[in-house]
C-alpha cells in the first residue's frame, strides 16, 4: 500500500493557502489558520460595536469598495492568513449579529459555539451525503438523528421517519410533493401560512391554495371545515405551529379531527414552534402535531444551529419512498441489494452537506431536555418583555406571546390619521436599522378599522441567555424615535395634529 502523502512544509513550495483540511496533518493545518480567522472576526465585531453596521446599504457598499479590487477577483493572492484575517474582519464588521439582544427582527438565531465547532469538523472532512461511499459514518449519524427526531414528533407511530432539508421552505415543498404523489392535489392553508406554501404549490403545478380565514393569527376550524366540504380527500391542509408574524399556533387537535373526518391529508409547518416538543412545560402548546401526516421543523430557529438545519418528518416511512430515484454511479441496484444504504432517496438534493452532524453533536451534548430548557428561556423572556411593553406608556401590545415573538406598536402611530401611522412604524424600524442601533421586525396584521391591515413591530427572541431587562433600552429607543418622528410629522402637516 502506498504511503499517505506527507504534510506540506514551507520548503515543499506549497503555499499555506493550498493546504488541505483533511488527511494527514489536516487538523494541524486548521489549527494554524483558524486563529487568523478568529482574530479577524473579533476585530470586525469590535469595529461594528453594535447589532448591525451603521449607515445602511450605502455605507456597507462604500466599505466594500475601499477593500476590494476593482473586479472583485484579485490577479495575485495575498496568502492564507492575511486573506482570512482581512475578510473575516470585513464580514464581522458588516454583519447583523444575532447574539446581540438588539438584533431581534427575524427567526435568526445566535448559533451555539458547540455547533459551529462541529461544523468546522464536518466541513473539513466534507462528507457528501448523496452516496454511502462518500459518507460512511456521516450517513449512520444522520440516520440515528433523523430516527430520533421522527420519534420525537410521532412517539406512538409504528415506523416514523425523517429526512434532512435546508429549512421550512424545502420541508413545505416536500409536504405538498408527497401529498401530490398520493393523488392529493388541492392545497388548503390559513391566511397566516408561510409564503413558501403558495410557492410550493406553484412549483409542483398544483392549484393555488384555498386560503382559510384566521382570527388572532390562528386558522379558524369552522372555516376550514367549510372549505374542505367540497374537497374531501383531494385536499392537503397546511397548518402552522408558530407563525412568522406573531408566533401563534393553529388549533392542531381540532384541525386534525376535521382532516380525519373529511379524509384530507395534514401537513404542519412547525419550523418555528416544533422544538417546543423538547420541553415538558411547553409541549402541550403543540399538542396535535403527532396527528399530522408530515411535519416541518427547523433547528436553525429553536435549536441554535447555523443555517441550514431543517428536518422533514413523516408519520409513515413509506411516504418517503416517493423520493426514490436511481443513478447508476450513486445507488446502483446491486450495491443496495448488497446492503449499501441508499442516500440519494433521502433528499430532493444530490450533493448536500452533513448538516445532521452538528445537530447530532448538539443533541448529544445537551440532550432533548437541554434544548427544551433553552426554548423555555426564550419563551419566558418574551412573556417578560410583553409585560414591559404593556407597562410602557408610549407602546401598545398586540397580545401576549405564545412562543417567543413580541408584537407591539408605538402609541404615537395611533395618533396619526390614515396611513401616516403605518408610515411612522416603518420609519421607526428603518431609523434604528440605519443608525446601527437595532434590528427589529415588522408585520401587517388586520387590526385597523374594518379589519384593515396595520403595521406592527415585532421582536423575535431567540437569545437564550438574555433577560427581559436586556430589552428595556431597545423598547425605550423605539418609543423615543417614534416620538421624534411624530413631532416631525406634526410640524410638517397641520392635518396630522
Amino acid at each position: 500500500m502506498a504511503d499517505a502523502p506527507s504534510a506540506p512544509t514551507a520548503s515543499s513550495g506549497v503555499a499555506s493557502a493550498e493546504w488541505l483540511a483533511g488527511g494527514s496533518g489536516g487538523a494541524d493545518r486548521l489549527a494554524q489558520l483558524l486563529p487568523a480567522a478568529l482574530r479577524g472576526m473579533a476585530a470586525g465585531t469590535a469595529e461594528r460595536g453594535g447589532p448591525v453596521p451603521a449607515g445602511g446599504p450605502a455605507a456597507v457598499a462604500a466599505t466594500l469598495a475601499r477593500t476590494q479590487s476593482a473586479d472583485g477577483l484579485p490577479r495575485h493572492g495575498v496568502g492564507a492568513e492575511q486573506a482570512l484575517e482581512e475578510l473575516s474582519a470585513l464580514l464581522a464588521a458588516g454583519s447583523a449579529d444575532p447574539a446581540d439582544p438588539a438584533c431581534a427582527a427575524h427567526l435568526h438565531c445566535p448559533p451555539l459555539a458547540l455547533s459551529v465547532a462541529a461544523d468546522v469538523v464536518a466541513a473539513a472532512l466534507n462528507p457528501s451525503m448523496d452516496s454511502w461511499d462518500q459518507a460512511p459514518v456521516a450517513s449512520e449519524i444522520e440516520r440515528e438523528f433523523t430516527t430520533g427526531i421522527a420519534r420525537l414528533c410521532y412517539p406512538d407511530a409504528t415506523r416514523p421517519d425523517a429526512v434532512i432539508t435546508s429549512g421550512g421552505t424545502e420541508s413545505n415543498l416536500l409536504g405538498l410533493l408527497l401529498a401530490r404523489e398520493s393523488a392529493v392535489t388541492r392545497p388548503v392553508c390559513g391566511a397566516n401560512s408561510h409564503h413558501s406554501v403558495a410557492r410550493a404549490a406553484w412549483l409542483l403545478g398544483l392549484p393555488a391554495p384555498v386560503v382559510v380565514p384566521c382570527v388572532d393569527d390562528r386558522m379558524v376550524p369552522s372555516a376550514l371545515a367549510e372549505a374542505l366540504a367540497p374537497l374531501g380527500a383531494q385536499a392537503v391542509v397546511v397548518a402552522t405551529a408558530g407563525t412568522t408574524n406573531t408566533g401563534r399556533i393553529d388549533p392542531l387537535p381540532e384541525i386534525a379531527e376535521i382532516c380525519r373526518r373529511t379524509g384530507a391529508r395534514l401537513h404542519v409547518d412547525a419550523a418555528y414552534g416544533g422544538l417546543a416538543l423538547c420541553s415538558e412545560t411547553l409541549r402541550s402548546r403543540v399538542a396535535g402535531l403527532e396527528l399530522a401526516d408530515s411535519v416541518a421543523l427547523d433547528l436553525h430557529k429553536f435549536g441554535w444551529q447555523p443555517v441550514a438545519a431543517g428536518v422533514f418528518a413523516a408519520r409513515g416511512e413509506t411516504d418517503l419512498q416517493a423520493l426514490t430515484v436511481r443513478a447508476e454511479y450513486l445507488n446502483a441496484d446491486d450495491d443496495t441489494e448488497a446492503g449499501l444504504p441508499d442516500l440519494l432517496g433521502r433528499s430532493l438534493r444530490t450533493s448536500r452537506r452533513p448538516d445532521a452532524f452538528r445537530m447530532a453533536v448538539t443533541l448529544r451534548a445537551l440532550g432533548v431536555s437541554g434544548i427544551g430548557a433553552l426554548v423555555e428561556r426564550c419563551c419566558a423572556n418574551a412573556s417578560g418583555v410583553h409585560v414591559l411593553v404593556e407597562d410602557h406608556p408610549a407602546l401598545r401590545s398586540w397580545g401576549a406571546p405564545e412562543l417567543s415573538t413580541v408584537v407591539f406598536r408605538p402609541v404615537a402611530a395611533d395618533e396619526l390619521p390614515g396611513t401616516a401611522g403605518d408610515d411612522l412604524v416603518a420609519q421607526v424600524r428603518r431609523t434604528l436599522l440605519e443608525g446601527g442601533t437595532a434590528v427589529i421586525g415588522r408585520g401587517a396584521l388586520p387590526t385597523g378599522p374594518d379589519g384593515e391591515a396595520q403595521l406592527w413591530l415585532k421582536l423575535t427572541l431567540l437569545h437564550p441567555h438574555t433577560t427581559p431587562a436586556d430589552y428595556r433600552a431597545l423598547l425605550d429607543a423605539v418609543a423615543a424615535v417614534a416620538a421624534d418622528l411624530r413631532t416631525s410629522v406634526t410640524r410638517e402637516s397641520p392635518v396630522a395634529s
